[in-house]
């Protein structure tokens, strides 16, 4: 039998913020705002988290010209239920955006 494992502080970071905004598309650059984590730890623990099936995305297009469509991300209700259980253990919550931030 393999052990369980943990999710690390910054997937419980991510999980948290996601949960906070739990019926909310979030945008990559949100996510890195609100949990202050870089792209090279928040886009490898979105992709996994999508690959197991714990969060749906699409992808939005810009409304500039040129630029590239976003991708946007939130909670499946399994990754919901996996976001309880973990994100609730934190001992440094993520740090909220403020209201003028938003």
């Amino acid at each position: 039998m393999s052990p369980v494992r943990t999710p690390s502080t910054q997937t419980r970071m991510l999980l948290s913020a996601l949960l906070s905004q739990r019926r909310q598309w979030l945008h990559g650059y949100d996510l890195s705002e609100r949990t202050g984590l870089p792209s090279g730890t928040l886009y490898p623990i979105l992709m996994r988290l999508s690959d197991r099936g714990m969060l749906e995305s699409k992808w939005q297009p810009s409304p500039h010209q040129g630029r590239p469509p976003r991708k946007l991300y939130r909670l499946t209700a399994e990754g919901a239920a996996y976001a309880v259980q973990h994100a609730s253990d934190l001992s440094a919550p993520w740090r909220p955006l403020s209201p003028e931030q938003t």
